[in-house]
């Protein structure tokens, strides 16, 4: 246990000075908030709007994925 706490806290330490590290980590907090923004515009529902449409066309593209193996 110690041994994990110990790399953890070596590689907080890495992305806390290297300047690489912290721009990869902003990105993964810029793109957390994309999605949060697009699920409170859109929703996350399935029964209407733009949940529907996609659900929709993911289930078409399987439906043909699957007749174009299985031909």
């Amino acid at each position: 246990m110690l041994k994990l706490y110990i790399q953890t806290t070596e590689t907080v330490k890495r992305l806390a000075s290297d300047k690489d590290g912290v721009v990869s980590f902003e990105y993964v907090i810029v793109a957390a908030c994309v999605v949060a923004a697009v699920a409170a515009a859109f929703g996350t529902s399935t029964s209407s709007g733009i949940g529907k449409a996609l659900s929709t066309a993911i289930t078409s593209i399987s439906t043909a994925l699957t007749t174009a193996v299985s031909a």
